[in-house]
């Protein structure tokens, strides 16, 4: 499955979703500009809603506008994921140290009303999709036609066909890759976004240089955000790297072992098929690996230092043949989303700033507890 969906995420796939994202972005433009010149926002759920509306357009084929509509229903099931009852983050862990338990049990951790909405939202969008002849330019379309493939090839003469063994693309699959498209895709981004803001709001240094980056870029561009100008945005690229630094969404990664393995240097003999937790923000707030872990400094990124650093220094999108397929994807709408943002709006602390940072500890995502709240002024240019 895996080696189907890797083209997925290539290069020319995210500059042909791109069009998608970019209008999401102008949707909340106009949200922000409805509103006063100074406000203050809880920048998580702002960043929450754009992203929803990001997977809902790229993954489903859907327009929610979550700007307009706050309490649909896809905002609804991604906060329902993220909140879940005592037995369903039970079922959430022995997904992870226990799946044989899961895998016989046959229980579900996500409950018939999730499971009903995601299966016949996609099921709806292929079928409709399929009556119309319509082709859109998102990763439903791609995994579409992948299904398509697999079908033709089975309706081949079966001395040619290769046997059933699993690897082909079935409605039931579809779907459920489609979901993990959106819960993997709109939290993970939710969260870099916000921090990113508050760090920018923690560093009015940082946001200058930013903004400064971005409106020098724009003007180049003939102040349109492209594919190719957000590709020239160096400095954020830095910024959301030293975000994901600090705050990486998924603090723990969970592996499992696949050989015998003693740890270098030690008598300690991990044994095959023994699962692994790595603790991605302790090794990325490191100080012999990061001097002065808690500031938040972009120039940790450039090519020289992070050539200078062990490649495994920096985790947060895994890494190895487990890394995340689409950290491409994740990287591009949510460099999209703060340089459209940060284009026309500036951040700064308020009363209701979290500092220091505190931790939601019930979150299995890296959450702050009780959002992220700033104060947000239109820009004078």
């Amino acid at each position: 499955m895996r080696a189907k969906m890797t083209p997925t995420f290539t290069s020319s796939r995210m500059r042909e979703m791109f069009d998608s994202v970019f209008r999401c972005t102008v949707e909340m433009l106009k949200y922000l500009d409805a509103g006063d010149t100074d406000q203050i926002l809880e920048v998580k759920e702002l960043m929450a809603k754009l992203n929803t509306d990001v997977i809902a357009t790229c993954a489903f084929g859907i327009d929610c506008n979550t700007f307009e509509n706050p309490d649909g229903r896809f905002r609804q099931m991604g906060k329902r994921f993220f909140n879940l009852k005592w037995w369903q983050k039970i079922m959430q862990m022995l997904v992870f140290f226990a799946p044989k338990i899961v895998w016989y049990s046959r229980i579900s951790m996500l409950g018939k009303e999730m499971n009903d909405f995601f299966y016949g939202i996609v099921r709806d969008a292929i079928n409709y999709r399929k009556e119309n002849g319509v082709v859109r330019k998102d990763f439903l379309q791609i995994l579409i036609q992948m299904m398509k493939e697999d079908e033709e090839i089975g309706k081949k003469d079966k001395s040619e066909a290769p046997p059933d063994d699993g690897t082909r693309l079935t409605m039931m699959q579809l779907a459920a890759q489609v979901f993990v498209f959106f819960i993997a895709g709109f939290e993970t981004s939710s969260t870099t976004a916000s921090f990113a803001l508050y760090e920018l709001a923690l560093n009015p240094d940082v946001q200058k240089t930013l903004t400064d980056e971005i409106d020098d870029i724009l003007a180049k561009h003939d102040g349109k955000i492209t594919y190719d100008s957000l590709g020239e945005m160096t400095y954020l690229t830095k910024v959301i790297e030293e975000t994901l630094r600090k705050y990486p969404p998924l603090p723990v990664l969970f592996r499992i072992c696949t050989k015998d393995y003693i740890l270098p240097d030690t008598n300690i003999k991990i044994e095959k098929d023994t699962p692994v937790m790595i603790p991605v923000y302790g090794i990325q707030r490191d100080p012999d690996i990061y001097p002065n872990p808690n500031k938040f400094d972009p120039e940790r990124f450039t090519p020289e230092n992070k050539a200078a650093r062990h490649h495994f220094a920096y985790l947060p999108f895994g890494e190895g043949p487990r890394i995340c397929i689409g950290s491409r994807f994740g990287m591009m709408q949510t460099k999209l989303g703060l340089a459209t943002f940060l284009s026309k709006y500036e951040v700064s602390v308020c009363d209701k700033t979290l500092i220091p940072m505190e931790y939601d500890k019930r979150s299995f995502v890296l959450t702050s507890n009780g959002g992220l709240w700033l104060k947000l002024k239109r820009r004078s240019k």
